[in-house]
């Protein structure tokens, strides 16, 4: 898997916490006490990293998942990395988004005006979520190109708004800028296509 320098890729098989964490044999995640046990656990292994974790979130074997798990695991978990009083940085890349788990998930995210990166089977990666146009407009150039250095954004994006929707990505934690680099990446640069 290649990373950038200071960011740490953690995996997580949502299936193998369920089973874990609810002590359940299914992978269907129904009830809200299932969604919270689920994510404290997803939130206390991510919370180990010493830097930048780039969080990927596999929902492979998760076959059902009601709102009020989609709410637990996928929204009240990035809200809580968006907080100022996170326990660390954590970037976040939700794998094996099926058609069955979309409508719950981004009936979730649009409730709470947040933004994820789901990834597909292919390695493709996609936004969910609520997004102005600008915002989803940079966030494709930036996919396409991996990365664009500060130097380059200029001539990527002449118009403020698109400049001003680039750093609005990185504030929403779907895009990283690295420290002391001056340069944006896509987080699906971040993981690799080879790691899907």
């Amino acid at each position: 898997m290649r990373t950038e320098p200071g960011v740490v890729p953690i995996s997580i098989d949502v299936g193998h916490v369920l089973r874990r964490s609810a002590e359940s044999l299914y992978s269907h995640l129904v009830t809200r006490p299932t969604g919270r046990a689920v994510r404290l656990a997803i939130e206390q292994q991510v919370a180990g990293s010493s830097r930048t974790a780039l969080s990927l979130i596999d929902l492979s074997d998760v076959t059902v998942m009601d709102f009020s798990c989609a709410d637990e695991i996928v929204a009240k978990l990035l809200m809580r990395f968006l907080e100022e009083d996170r326990p660390v940085d954590a970037l976040f890349i939700f794998r094996g988004v099926r058609q069955s788990l979309h409508e719950p998930i981004q009936t979730v995210l649009e409730r709470q005006e947040l933004l994820a990166v789901a990834q597909g089977s292919d390695g493709c990666c996609s936004l969910m979520g609520t997004r102005t146009e600008e915002e989803e407009y940079a966030w494709t150039v930036l996919e396409g190109r991996g990365r664009i250095g500060a130097a380059e954004v200029f001539e990527v994006f002449p118009g403020s708004h698109h400049r001003e929707a680039l750093h609005e990505l990185v504030l929403r934690r779907v895009a990283f800028a690295s420290p002391g680099d001056d340069m944006y990446h896509a987080l699906s640069a971040l993981v690799g296509k080879e790691s899907a």
